[in-house]
């Protein structure tokens, strides 16, 4: 397995490892829910070097991710990042993303699992449109923290005035002593803060920076453990659960994420149609095949993935995530279920092994951090 630069860092705190896309991660260092905790009511700084950063640059470079991304990136302004997906032609989901506008290249973070996927799909891609640009794999000469939490931006203030005025979705390029990065007001978690990219012989210098507060505990190590309860609790999907290649993002709740109508621009340069961009009209027209939910659990039995939901003592649809919510003190779910079977506040039936619980449909997402 891969390990990446903090590897050391984390055997110094006591991480229990586990495989995640071939790379050897900390899943907790001790409990989850303490580290979970941590994230809701201080901070927590994760390891999320893992995430491919592929930088893209070249003449084509714009069209070609117009080409790529459901999103529009042609309005973009430098110092921007942007979520995306990148679609099949059927509309179905190859990957989720972020796609970061720099002065002369773009860089697109991708999840780890599809890393050689989408490489290969960009291949493709520009072989198919004939386009010229240079793909530059970073991931591993980079490495790539999270650092989340309400007392986050706060203690950032310290090293640098500018970073916490940055609007989110917004990036800086900073130098802080001799240690060079890119600094985004964007996370994976519900609450503010960074994520910060840098040099992999620079990484365990800033993790030590960042974590050095003269024991007042303010941000601590999490790991991957802490990462899925938060953003379930977010109601942020995460691939090969609520997303994946048979499942469109219109039924996954992403219209945002999708410009329809990118390519009808009447000023600015001439955008590409997206692939899978006809599939994603007609489902449009049609309506998505299918509707993700939450539900809340009457009960301390957690559904998982794959159980299935019922309603009136017929099948409805499956979960795709489950966790006991540490911040709500009770379990929930999201689901994929059949388009206007149930609405907000109905009781569902949820098949959790042998047995059964009860669970109330509701909105997503099950936590909004306070303003």
């Amino acid at each position: 397995m891969k390990r990446t630069p903090f590897y050391n860092y984390h055997t110094d705190h006591g991480a229990k490892f586990v495989d995640f896309a071939g790379w050897e991660m900390p899943i907790h260092y001790g409990s989850i829910i303490d580290e979970h905790n941590q994230c809701r009511n201080s901070g927590s700084v994760f390891d999320v070097s893992h995430m491919g950063r592929v930088r893209i640059s070249g003449r084509h470079a714009r069209k070609f991710l117009e080409t790529l991304l459901t999103r529009k990136v042609s309005d973009m302004d430098e110092g921007q990042a942007r979520y995306a997906l990148i679609c099949n032609e059927n509309g179905g989901v190859i990957d989720d993303i972020l796609v970061y506008r720099f002065p002369d290249d773009w860089m697109m973070v991708v999840n780890a699992s599809n890393r050689e996927k989408v490489l290969a799909h960009m291949d493709a891609v520009v072989k198919q449109f004939d386009y010229t640009i240079k793909v530059d794999d970073t991931t591993e000469s980079t490495a790539m923290i999270a650092v989340q939490g309400p007392k986050v931006m706060k203690k950032i203030g310290g090293f640098s005035k500018t970073v916490p005025t940055m609007k989110n979705y917004r990036f800086t390029e900073k130098n802080l002593m001799i240690l060079k990065m890119v600094i985004s007001r964007t996370g994976y978690t519900g609450e503010d803060g960074v994520e910060v990219i840098l040099g992999a012989k620079m990484a365990n210098m800033a993790i030590k920076l960042l974590l050095k507060d003269k024991g007042k505990g303010i941000v601590k190590p999490a790991g991957l453990g802490a990462r899925d309860t938060l953003r379930i609790e977010a109601g942020m999907p995460l691939y090969g659960h609520e997303l994946d290649e048979h499942t469109d993002p219109l039924s996954a709740g992403l219209k945002f994420a999708v410009s329809l109508n990118k390519d009808k621009a009447e000023e600015g340069p001439a955008i590409p149609r997206f692939i899978g961009q006809d599939a994603l009209e007609q489902i449009a027209a049609d309506g998505p095949p299918k509707q993700l939910i939450g539900i809340k659990i009457d009960g301390k039995r957690t559904p998982r993935q794959d159980c299935e939901i019922q309603a009136d003592g017929n099948a409805i649809g499956t979960v795709t995530s489950g966790c006991m919510s540490p911040t709500l003190g009770l379990p929930i779910a999201m689901a994929y279920v059949t388009p206007g079977s149930v609405d907000e506040g109905d009781t569902v039936t949820v098949k959790v092994g042998s047995g059964e619980v009860q669970a109330a449909v509701c909105k997503l997402p099950f936590y909004k951090r306070p303003k």
